[in-house]
């Protein structure tokens, strides 16, 4: 028998022993290989595939930026609302209740379409999205039925629905937003890239809103909409009213209101204005509905309608010929009936028997006498007159970041005629925009300024990203024409037409306007002014169109609602008064 050999053996086990090692370090190295390319190489990839099938159809939405006034108070909000969404799958396999039960259970809370939803529950898929804006209220009312049942399948994500805490307020400044949140009209849909944010399949992918801060002040906003309202009531206003305030030392927008308005919580239900019903049209969203109130309550007529300025033009007028040196305040100059071609152009006061005669050319806007406009416009030239036009900024948009403005319509190849007309404010159109742009022009010194009606742009946090500062467009007139022109207007308002725009303690300087349209037959009537004169802090422009009520001139209708606007306004703005005068 041969002797056993131990050492035979012990090579045989060490080989053996690092076979095996061998074999588990390769694949170990093999494994470690795997989760290097898993997680490494594909990394990227591997994560944005478990996303997606854990959103399917899903995105984090982000928080819509608020729209503040220039004091910082917020007239837009987003506030946290829900979606809810289900599991089909999950819903028939993990429950005991039945699909039919679930169904109901839901939809009661929910107020949901039974049908609908049973029959997507019945849907072998993934993912069904139940109900979007769902608040605070149904949540608590929808978990504790969850808990109560111990239901499966049942998801929320955060939504945010726009809110405007003031109701109608400032409403085609502000605008609304679609059921899918894109903004619709006003400061909603021009900064739409601002305030809508970015959304994400994630939180950290999700960036909130900027903040839009407005150059309108709440109170001023107020003061205006508060007035405008009970004039267009006094006066059974039938057409509408337009209301704008600004300061003239850098054209910001205090104030902008386009009546009849709208409340952009809900602003397919439109109201009632001076007896025309025009909520039947709010209850549905057919082309027809939607067409009609977007002509009507969501226009914003302030900056969209063009309207014949009338009386309130001859200021422009009597800017271009104290400028060109052809009168002055003092210039004598006569009311009598003037013929130019085959029309005859009369004072208003004619037609009551009786004529002003031989007058100051600051007592003819006074009284706002047609003819004496018309002669100084023979004076200055066809190509001058309309050079000044243009110069006011009347040929173009102001250029104001709002939606929807259009440009006036001026006389593409005026003649003779035309511009005897435009004279005096007739046959041509304008914007209110661009009608109180001018009067700050006029108000300020002569510098015309763009609209401001967005001072910066700030993010969630409150940061600055940008400032939106005032833009001059160019001078218009000299300091000397707009201090002669500020002295005559506040005349105006003194001893002449305007007298219903006077403030007791402030200088007030304005003129009226009454025009009538060619093609309705019914009239606009408006005022256009500052205070205080000698330093102007306000300019305020009033339009009330197709008043029915006791008169239609602008003296009687426009003039008491700016009035009203200028005392509460520079009260407002702690402006002292002088107690100088009458």
């Amino acid at each position: 028998m041969k002797a056993f050999n131990r050492k035979k053996i012990s090579d045989v086990s060490k080989n053996r022993m690092t076979y095996l090692f061998g074999i588990v370090g390769f694949l170990f190295l093999l494994l470690i290989a795997g989760l290097f390319y898993r997680t490494v190489v594909q990394g990227n990839e591997l994560t944005k595939q478990a996303l997606d099938v854990q959103n399917v159809n899903r995105n984090i939405l982000p928080r819509r930026g608020t729209i503040f006034d220039r004091n910082n108070t917020a007239l837009a909000i987003s506030s946290k609302v829900y979606i809810v969404s289900i599991n089909p799958k999950k819903i028939i396999e993990n429950n005991k209740l039945s699909p039919l039960e679930i169904t109901e259970g839901i939809s009661n809370i929910l107020k949901v379409d039974r049908a609908k939803l049973l029959s997507k529950i019945t849907i072998d898929q993934k993912y069904y999205l139940v109900k979007r804006k769902v608040e605070e209220k149904e949540k608590v009312d929808l978990d504790k039925w969850i808990k109560k049942e111990k239901i499966d399948g049942i998801y929320y994500s955060d939504d945010y629905k726009r809110y405007y805490p003031d109701g109608k307020f400032a409403a085609q400044v502000l605008g609304f937003l679609a059921t899918d949140n894109q903004g619709l009209y006003g400061v909603e849909n021009t900064f739409e890239d601002d305030l809508k944010g970015t959304a994400g399949k994630n939180v950290s992918e999700v960036m909130d809103g900027n903040n839009i801060h407005l150059t309108i002040d709440e109170t001023i906003q107020y003061f205006a909409e508060k007035a405008l309202d009970k004039a267009i009531l006094d006066n059974k206003v039938m057409g509408g009213a337009i209301a704008i305030v600004t300061d003239p030392k850098n054209g910001d927008i205090l104030a902008l209101v386009s009546k009849p308005d709208f409340d952009p919580n809900d602003p397919y239900l439109a109201p009632k204005i001076s007896g025309i019903d025009i909520s039947k049209w709010g209850n549905g969203h057919s082309n027809e509905s939607v067409g009609q109130l977007s002509s009507t309550v969501w226009r914003n007529k302030a900056i969209s309608d063009t309207y014949e300025p009338g009386s309130t033009f001859k200021s422009i007028t009597s800017c271009a010929g104290i400028e060109e040196g052809l009168v002055t305040a003092n210039t004598i100059v006569n009311d009598k009936t003037i013929q130019v071609d085959k029309y005859h152009i009369n004072c208003w006061k004619k037609a009551y028997g009786g004529i002003h005669g031989s007058e100051t050319f600051a007592k003819a806007l006074y009284n706002s006498c047609n003819p004496v406009f018309s002669l100084l416009s023979q004076q200055l030239g066809i190509d001058k007159f309309y050079k000044y036009i243009e110069s006011f900024g009347f040929d173009k948009c102001t250029g104001i970041l709002l939606p929807g403005e259009s440009k006036g319509i001026e006389h593409d190849k005026p003649d003779f005629v035309d511009m005897n007309v435009a004279a005096f404010g007739q046959r041509f159109n304008v914007t209110p925009i661009q009608l109180i742009m001018s009067y700050g022009a006029i108000a300020n010194g002569g510098i015309l300024f763009e609209p401001r009606i967005v001072s910066q742009v700030t993010d969630s946090k409150g940061n600055l990203v940008r400032t939106i500062k005032p833009t001059q467009v160019r001078r218009v007139i000299s300091e000397s024409t707009s201090k002669t022109i500020r002295d005559i207007l506040t005349g105006v308002v003194d001893e002449g037409t305007g007298a219903k725009a006077y403030v007791d303690g402030y200088n007030v300087a304005g003129k009226t306007g009454t025009s009538q349209t060619v093609n309705t037959l019914q009239y606009d009537a408006s005022f256009a002014g500052f205070a205080p004169a000698d330093n102007p802090r306000i300019c305020v422009l009033v339009v009330m169109k197709n008043p029915q009520g006791v008169s239609h001139k602008g003296g009687i209708v426009a003039a008491p609602v700016a009035s009203k606007i200028i005392e509460d306004t520079l009260t407002y703005l702690k402006v002292e008064r002088k107690f100088d005068k009458k």
